[in-house]
């Protein structure tokens, strides 16, 4: 039997329309831990933001409460909330697409909503999805995972900016930085290589929730800015990481299974740009790196450079898809030790550095993908003139500190 993307929509539909017969659904109370989602804040005021709006969510399997019912199960079933649309950004509302698709239009089995793609849509043409979709209000919620190139942030900025040319308010409602919101880390996107990975200038590691993501994009960023209101989480420190929540993780793409996965991203996604593996197809992608013919000189390359809160180990994989599918190859297990010390960008940089030294064979895509990760050239042409990780990680340092700057204006958790 052949299985297809609807079919297993529709074999989850029978459990979901369960919960939305029953009587109006509340938020589910908190567990401890003090905070309060967005979402929680927003259900708890009765939906008052919502009130007399019809209402689109832009949102994905991570729009979850938590006791994992999904927030538009939840707002469906909910009378105060007139929910009329769902938009699916990559990999979809429901998470059924790998990284580069997404799940088209269809109606939602559960609900019977009508669900519109957002993916590779901007500008004009998502003006127009929203104004076909009938709503007044657009109100998103993802969970984030705090890279420049995670595209989830630039699906927000897309929506935001369609919203404003559409006339439609925009309610973003606040979850987590999973690696915390210390600081902003690495190089700062130049606009001449901007993409859906970076359509902005901001820090490889923004370190911003999606809330102050939205604030930063209105208040610099957007040409006509958008009718914006924001839910921000109550009791999130940005010292916290993903644990201190009590929140469930639900892996935002197929390829973050966990927050640990989050935690190593922004540095080791950089091996997207490369001939090696970044993971992809393994247990532990971007904790696990490799290619074939490396061997244990990587690992030992890597430790000798001291980086802060990490250790490398000698690793072997095969990876079941993506590069090297099925082929034993040799590489590192990424290992942090101390997460308040581990700096994932220069770590990422650590590695790109020794596994040029150590592999022959390395090389770039031949699409220079590492420039549009990194946001300029300037990675690239470092590394291969020589330069060491210290060298590379001080050619940003002034950009960081404008960018950090302009940060700071639009932080709203201590």
């Amino acid at each position: 039997m052949k299985l297809t993307r609807r079919s297993l929509l529709a074999g989850t539909a029978a459990a979901c329309a369960a919960g939305a017969a029953a009587p109006a659904a509340q938020a589910a109370p908190r567990r401890g831990g003090g905070l309060r989602t967005g979402f929680e804040r927003l259900a708890a005021d009765g939906y008052a933001l919502l009130a007399g709006q019809r209402v689109g969510v832009v949102t994905n399997p991570t729009g979850v409460t938590r006791d994992v019912r999904h927030i538009v199960d939840v707002m469906h079933a909910d009378r105060r909330v007139e929910l009329v649309a769902v938009f699916g950004p990559e990999h979809g509302f429901r998470g059924t697409a790998q990284a580069g698709g997404s799940e088209g239009r269809y109606d939602d089995p559960a609900t019977g909503l009508p669900v519109y793609d957002t993916y590779l849509k901007s500008g004009r043409p998502l003006a127009d999805v929203f104004t076909a979709s009938g709503v007044d209000t657009v109100v998103f919620d993802i969970q984030d995972v705090g890279a420049r190139f995670y595209t989830y942030i630039w699906t927000l900025y897309d929506c935001m900016e369609a919203a404003a040319l559409a006339g439609k308010r925009f309610v973003v409602l606040d979850r987590p930085n999973p690696v915390s919101g210390r600081e902003a880390l690495g190089p700062v996107l130049h606009r001449e290589f901007a993409t859906f990975v970076g359509r902005q200038p901001i820090s490889q590691a923004h370190g911003m929730t999606v809330v102050e993501l939205a604030r930063l994009f209105n208040g610099e960023f957007l040409a006509s800015p958008v009718a914006l209101e924001t839910v921000a989480m109550t009791g999130w420190k940005r010292s916290d990481f993903y644990d201190a929540s009590e929140l469930p993780w639900v892996p935002p793409s197929p390829n973050m299974p966990t927050p640990d996965t989050a935690l190593v991203y922004s540095g080791t996604c950089m091996f997207e740009g490369t001939n090696l593996s970044e993971g992809r197809g393994t247990t532990r992608p971007f904790e696990l790196l490799g290619a074939e013919g490396v061997d244990g000189r990587w690992a030992a390359e890597a430790d000798a450079l001291g980086l802060p809160g990490v250790r490398f180990r000698e690793a072997y994989f095969a990876p079941t898809f993506s590069k090297f599918q099925g082929t034993t190859v040799g590489g590192v297990q990424v290992h942090v030790t101390d997460r308040a010390a581990f700096d994932p960008v220069r770590t990422g940089i650590g590695l790109l550095v020794t596994a040029r030294k150590v592999w022959s064979g390395f090389a770039w895509r031949s699409d220079d993908w590492i420039d549009k990760l990194t946001g300029s050239t300037r990675v690239r042409t470092m590394i291969d003139s020589g330069a060491d990780t210290g060298a590379v990680v001080a050619g940003w340092q002034e950009e960081l500190a404008a960018f950090r700057a302009v940060r700071r204006r639009y932080l709203v958790h201590g």
